[in-house]
């Protein structure tokens, strides 16, 4: 469509606001500034851009120690840019930070920066993720330090077959009661976060925070667990977030805190979490399939997905918080039924949630997004769309006919005192970007295009597959 003159130069003076003068169009971070859909606020960043994250968790559990963390390479990093990924999830154990009592570790946390710095270097954004699997290494696994682990002498079984079942021996149980409820725990779980945040607060990477992996809890005698569950969220972890919440804003203001209910929302149970007394907080539950995780074929008549959505979005509704899903991924992405899987979860993902991390990114079998050449494996590779990683405006609609190899975005541009340019990414291949109404695209280059609007223009932006 040819352009007109005011048009024209509408476009080129918003072009020098924004390139040139780019502090002009800050905007303070809000939870709730613009929805992303069914009531649910939109995740935003630094300049009032609504944000859409998606990428995967990047771990190292097999090292610890003076090794800790060597798994993680700058290739990770780079290989999830050039599919499309803008969103890293990394695992940090807080029995490598604080190995004694009060002795933190000055080479744990430069490793951690190193890996904001090839996430920066990439333009990854990163959430340091606390996490624990069955509590910690008392139980041979990793998370909270051995010398925080209080059983009372209970029983423990290791059940290597089974070992999300070890959740449930009474001293796994007994530990978590005692991390809750202990003032000296308390203490010390806040001092790791206060320094572990001091070291990254500021850091260009760096997103937020999940304060603690999938917690669980002790189960009373007579009690289901869909309600101990809501028990456990409502008196012990909603006090333990806030705890941890101020903790961690006594040296970082400014990144986002990430709050998780116990696993059992899986099952499509809506957490009995309150509300967290922090201005940008992002609710982060897993999505994860107890029949699919066994090995189980996923069973599109089952409503499985229908009813975690309808359970996983009362929580953010309520409180107005955007949703992050932080990991989710079958075992088995092979079965007959798994292509159905992908589509519909991607589907669901899309219609509440301002982003997702899938387990895992790394090089090989089981969970791992590619294989050894850096391939996606089986299904994978559905989980790589176009979407817009961050718009500068108000989002009317977004979605990818994957038969098509269309995408297509509709948005309400900022105002003059907000950014102006929204940003696209896009997987590997050849992709033709268009827009329409007063804006243009700025540039695309290596699986981005930039478009730049003029101030509370009605824009369209579509993508092609060539």
């Amino acid at each position: 469509m040819p352009r007109t003159t005011w048009r024209t130069t509408l476009l080129v003076s918003a072009v020098v606001a924004a390139l040139l003068t780019p502090t002009a169009a800050r905007a303070e971070p809000r939870a709730g500034a613009v929805g992303a859909g069914g009531g649910i606020p939109a995740l935003t960043d630094e300049h009032g851009r609504v944000l859409t994250l998606r990428g995967w968790n990047v771990e190292d559990k097999a090292n610890r120690g003076d090794a800790a963390l060597s798994a993680v390479t700058e290739k990770h990093f780079r290989d999830m840019r050039a599919k499309g990924f803008n969103f890293a999830r990394l695992l940090v154990f807080w029995d490598d930070l604080e190995p004694r009592p009060g002795q933190y570790s000055q080479a744990y946390l430069r490793k951690i920066e190193r890996i904001l710095d090839w996430a920066e270097k990439h333009d990854v954004k990163v959430l340091v993720d606390a996490h624990q699997d069955v509590f910690g290494p008392a139980f041979g696994h990793r998370g909270i330090p051995a010398w925080a682990t209080r059983t009372d002498g209970l029983p423990f079984t290791p059940r290597p077959d089974d070992w999300f079942s070890e959740y449930f021996e009474p001293a796994v149980q007994r530990a978590f009661t005692h991390l809750y409820e202990d003032e000296d725990l308390r203490r010390a779980q806040a001092r790791m976060w206060r320094v572990l945040a001091d070291r990254l607060d500021g850091h260009p990477a760096l997103l937020g925070y999940d304060l603690i992996n999938e917690p669980m809890g002790e189960i009373r005698e007579g009690e289901d667990l869909a309600t101990a569950a809501r028990r456990i969220e409502r008196d012990q972890l909603t006090p333990l977030y806030n705890r941890l919440a101020d903790a961690v804003r006594t040296v970082d203001r400014d990144a986002w805190i990430f709050v998780e209910p116990t696993p059992i929302v899986g099952e499509g149970v809506p957490t009995g979490l309150g509300r967290i007394h922090d201005p940008k907080v992002v609710y982060a539950p897993h999505f994860y399939n107890t029949g699919m995780e066994a090995g189980a074929d996923y069973d599109p008549a089952a409503g499985w997905i229908e009813s975690y959505e309808r359970a996983v979005t009362r929580y953010p509704e309520q409180y107005e918080v955007p949703v992050v899903v932080g990991e989710w991924g079958p075992l088995n992405n092979s079965l007959p039924n798994m292509n159905r899987f992908y589509r519909d979860a991607m589907s669901s993902l899309g219609r509440y949630g301002s982003g997702w991390a899938g387990y895992v990114w790394c090089y090989g079998g089981g969970y791992c997004a590619v294989d050894g050449t850096g391939a996606f494996r089986t299904n994978k590779e559905l989980t790589a769309e176009p979407y817009a990683g961050a718009v500068a405006g108000r989002v009317r609609s977004a979605a990818y006919d994957s038969g098509t190899g269309v995408y297509r975005l509709t948005y309400d541009a900022a105002g003059r005192r907000g950014s102006r340019v929204t940003e696209l990414s896009l997987p590997p291949g050849d992709w033709r970007v268009t827009a329409r109404g007063a804006a243009l695209v700025l540039r695309k280059d290596r699986g981005r295009a930039w478009i730049l609007a003029a101030p509370d223009a009605r824009v369209t932006v579509t993508a092609t597959r060539s």
